[in-house]
């Protein structure tokens, strides 16, 4: 139970601070400043999660990166579907307080919808939306995978290179999809926007569920091979 209250509240912290300070700022990418913004609140979330919970359940604060050490023999099914409800609930709990703050304090949503993805920087192409989540969560299950790894020697720098690894993916996809990698992270919002009456989000929901979880599997796959040939 304490890896379940651990993820909740790393995935609740990363949806406060990610998406609020988008909601915030704005992450339009003519605006660099909110843009970078964006991008280093959600990685330096992970960076500082990862010394926080990581020692109580790995901060994984994403079903994607669940699935990945999953997929690694780093966890069972049944932990799996804990840690995934754990993360969705903490995302939902993360974006209904940002619905709050915003609304008692009569601030400007910046993003229109609570921080969601969407499909705007691509033109409304969900097959474009799949292929830019997939591939930028690849990279980052994958370079997870890699630290955490009991070959690799980063010793205490493991979270700051994951966190960072956010960041670069964030700084490629805000302008396309927003950037999820993260099913529960893009869930979460989605859900408040809908209670606000926005319904477009969970139209596209989908895409950024998908998208992640096609990504953390391929990032397993092409990983356990790598690792299994690192004498070849």
């Amino acid at each position: 139970m304490k890896k379940y209250i651990a993820e909740f509240i790393g995935t609740f912290t990363l949806v406060l601070i990610g998406c609020g300070t988008a909601m915030l700022v704005g992450c339009d990418a003519a605006n660099g400043c909110g843009y970078i913004l964006t991008a280093f609140a959600f990685g330096l979330t992970i960076v500082g999660m990862a010394y926080c919970v990581g020692n109580i359940s790995g901060c994984h604060i994403n079903p994607a990166v669940s699935l990945g050490v999953l997929m690694s023999g780093g966890m069972t099914a049944k932990e799996f579907v804990g840690y995934v409800v754990a993360q969705c609930l903490g995302a939902f709990a993360g974006s209904g307080v940002l619905a709050l703050i915003w609304s008692l304090g009569g601030v400007v949503d910046q993003t229109g919808g609570f921080g969601t993805n969407g499909l705007a920087g691509v033109n409304g192409s969900a097959i474009a939306g799949l292929l830019v989540e997939c591939l930028l969560t690849f990279i980052f299950v994958l370079t997870i995978l890699g630290v955490t790894s009991k070959k690799a020697n980063h010793g205490s720098f493991g979270g700051i290179v994951i966190g960072f690894t956010l960041v670069l993916v964030h700084i490629l996809g805000i302008g396309l999809t927003g950037t999820s990698v993260n099913p529960a992270r893009s869930f979460g919002p989605a859900l408040v926007a809908l209670f606000a009456g926005n319904t477009a989000p969970i139209a596209s929901l989908w895409v950024f569920i998908v998208g992640p979880l096609a990504g953390a599997a391929l990032a397993a796959v092409c990983y356990k091979y790598l690792e299994s040939s690192d004498k070849s």
